[in-house]
């Protein structure tokens, strides 16, 4: 499958990017990619150490109804890879054991396809988690026995963090497909009428932007700010928060990179616009990742490139706090990605 061959020019390992970059236009500076290691050296960061475990990110399952271009997760409706009800109910163990997960973070795929995905959430509330769960909007409309996810939400008090390109029908539907921009907004409809992104409501709605080519996203704040004003104006929408997400050079958008030739320009831009104020605050730090077969990984974008953590609990039915805490975070080339300017992680910025 391409989407995996592509990975390989990530997985390999360090010395092909450095003969790309250095072959490059001295005329024009091109910068020598340097690991990834040696700039958090520099930093005083290396080896890079968790700060607890505060979120469980759980991916339940790579099936989705869209097939956006930037995906990292190669999701679609062809993925068959669907986290089972023992996975979960392991899942369910670790929360019981470790007070130290405060949130537990629900991604895929579009995780409302996973069978067990109510029963789940369900579950992790009751043990008092707040619970995430990333949602594509479209899947609320895709099918009638997902209508009511809005009330669900709601019931569930959960926080609510859908992707949204732009605020505009062509870019919206060039980056996730034809006629997603339209579903999108009529579900954003939908969870406001029930009361989540409201002023003043506790039910949170966070919209996602990740760039839709190969430059890094511009200031949140004030993309925020444009996004709330347009939304509002056109389609009487409102939400608490925007996340502007950097892309990572891995499967779809990594594809992309490599077609039109943009990989080395990007990855350059990405090691000029490293910031160590950023590395330090990396989500890495507080998160740990499960994959849909319950395997544990230090970041989503580690498991995507199946960068297992490096200690011995290494999947979730031997889950060991201890062990976890005192590991070293595996990290490569694609790290620079959540490095660059103020930082990437799957809440926006970090500084």
């Amino acid at each position: 499958m391409k989407s995996l061959k592509a990975q390989q020019h990530i997985l390999s390992d360090v010395h092909r990017q450095l003969e790309i970059l250095e072959k490059g236009n001295n005329d024009k500076g091109a910068y020598l990619l340097v690991p990834f290691q040696q700039k958090l050296e520099e930093s005083g960061l290396f080896p890079l150490t968790p700060l607890g475990t505060e979120i469980l990110q759980v991916n339940v399952g790579k099936m989705c109804n869209q097939v956006c271009r930037h995906c990292h997760v190669d999701a679609g409706p062809d993925r068959k890879e669907i986290m089972t009800r023992q996975t979960m109910q392991e899942c369910l163990d670790v929360i019981d054991k470790d007070s130290s997960i405060r949130t537990v973070d629900l991604t895929g795929g579009a995780p409302e396809l996973n069978p067990d995905f109510r029963w789940f959430v369900e579950e992790i509330r009751k043990r008092g988690r707040h619970i995430i769960v990333r949602c594509n909007l479209t899947i609320i409309l895709s099918n009638k026995r997902f209508y009511d996810l809005p009330d669900f939400f709601k019931a569930n008090q959960i926080e609510v963090v859908s992707s949204l390109p732009f605020y505009t029908r062509d870019r919206t539907d060039r980056q996730r497909g034809d006629g997603v921009f339209e579903d999108s907004i009529k579900a954003l409809q939908m969870l406001n009428a029930v009361g989540y992104g409201l002023e003043g409501s506790e039910l949170k709605l966070n919209l996602v932007y990740n760039p839709a080519g190969a430059f890094l996203p511009p200031s949140q704040a004030a993309l925020e700010k444009e996004f709330k004003l347009a939304l509002k104006k056109d389609f009487g929408i409102s939400f608490h928060a925007l996340f502007a997400i950097t892309n990572l050079p891995i499967s779809r958008f990594l594809d992309y990179l490599l077609e039109s030739g943009n990989y080395e320009k990007y990855m350059e831009k990405l090691l000029a616009a490293y910031n160590p104020n950023a590395a330090a605050n990396v989500m890495c730090r507080n998160t740990i990742s499960v994959s849909w077969d319950g395997y544990i990984y230090d970041c989503d974008f580690n498991q995507m490139l199946d960068m297992k953590v490096d200690c011995m609990s290494k999947h979730i039915s031997s889950y060991d706090p201890h062990v976890l805490s005192k590991r070293s975070i595996v990290v490569n080339q694609h790290c620079f990605g959540c490095t660059a300017g103020a930082g990437s992680s799957c809440g926006g910025t970090v500084v």
